[in-house]
């Protein structure tokens, strides 16, 4: 079987809140193995998925682009692929929150809505103070980084995340680019059974089980499942 080339270029797309810098920890060193340049997005918290529209149209001007995306990063990451199927090399989709436009039970939503609330009504050092008390070490520490570096535009980029159709089972189904799915089986906003969902809908993909401890010990967990699994899969497709 002859070997395909290799992306362009891998584009990761953050998840809601987050940025450039966790998405490099996760993706990175990955890419960095296997030869792929890398482009971590900062979102613009003012326009989180136009910004991430923008710089996937910018890096397929180059060639087929490896999307790498987190949560809403995920989100976007196979909507663009199934729109823009030759400009893609595959998509590995991260913590997928929901499938459909319905999102009135998506916990990932629910989160982002009441999070916006709360900043605007307490400020981002009272919100921070909360959100520190209550998640582990190192999640505490990445918002921080990032809820900061996006302060005073952050209630706008948590409350378009939580107005956002996740992609459908139609969309998910048409899908014609490899997808490598990354679920941890115990994160309650990014249920493992969403991102088995997927993988029963996408054509061509697989599913990789992490936990949070994992991911937290090491982000580049991320990158290690999938884009070290789907690049060989992709070479080895006739």
């Amino acid at each position: 079987m002859p070997d395909l080339p290799h992306p362009a270029v891998a584009v990761a797309l953050p998840g809601t809140g987050s940025d450039a810098h966790f998405a490099r920890r996760a993706f990175g060193s990955a890419c960095a193995a296997l030869d792929i340049p890398f482009h971590p997005v900062n979102p613009d918290p003012r326009r989180v998925i136009e910004s991430y529209h923008a710089a996937l149209d910018a890096a397929a001007r180059s060639g087929p682009v490896l999307i790498a995306g987190i949560s809403l990063g995920a989100a976007v990451a196979v909507e663009w692929a199934a729109r823009h199927p030759e400009s893609v090399y595959g998509v590995i989709a991260a913590l997928p929150a929901w499938t459909g436009a319905d999102t009135t039970g998506c916990p990932a939503a629910l989160s982002a809505a009441a999070t916006a609330a709360a900043l605007r009504a307490d400020g981002i050092d009272a919100v921070i103070e909360v959100m520190r008390a209550s998640s582990p070490a190192w999640l505490g520490a990445a918002l921080t980084r990032s809820w900061r570096s996006q302060w005073p535009d952050l209630p706008s980029a948590l409350e378009e995340a939580a107005a956002y159709r996740w992609p459908d089972a139609d969309l998910l189904s048409g899908i014609t680019v490899p997808v490598s799915l990354v679920g941890a089986t115990d994160d309650p906003v990014h249920p493992i059974a969403v991102a088995a969902h997927w993988a029963d809908l996408i054509p061509d993909s697989d599913l990789h089980h992490i936990t949070l401890d994992e991911l937290g010990s090491d982000p580049a967990i991320l990158g290690a499942r999938g884009v070290r699994t789907l690049v060989p899969r992709r070479i080895a497709t006739p």
